[in-house]
């Protein structure tokens, strides 16, 4: 029996989401294998890897966005994962938005972001 949990994201750019997850300081693998329960692997197109034996993972779906592959009773026995994963979206949210305004050609524009709770 699997112990892997997908879920949808809103997530559709596999370059910031790397870069955001470096950003974090956390290692990034193309595609690699998403580490789980007792030694169980499910290959992902990026994967996260984290401290302890488990991973977080990302596969693309047909419509661009990714779907989270993660054991996450594993994943939060060495990190909150509520905290993890919303730190995660939340560096990708503000990389995708920089991004997008310098594709734009606003290079010089000042931006300014506010994060509310």
């Amino acid at each position: 029996m699997s112990h892997f949990s997908t879920l949808r994201t809103k997530i559709t750019d596999a370059e910031i989401l790397k870069t955001s997850l470096r950003d974090l300081g956390i290692t990034v693998k193309s595609n690699a294998d998403v580490r789980g329960y007792n030694g169980q692997r499910v290959r992902a197109d990026l994967v996260a890897v984290l401290e302890g034996e488990y991973d977080l993972g990302w596969s693309r779906n047909s419509d661009g966005t990714f779907d989270l592959i993660a054991d996450l009773w594993g994943v939060a026995k060495k990190h909150n994962q509520t905290e993890l994963i919303n730190s995660i979206n939340q560096k990708y949210a503000v990389n995708k938005t920089l991004a997008e305004v310098k594709q734009r050609g606003l290079q010089n524009a000042n931006v300014k972001l506010v994060v509310q709770k």
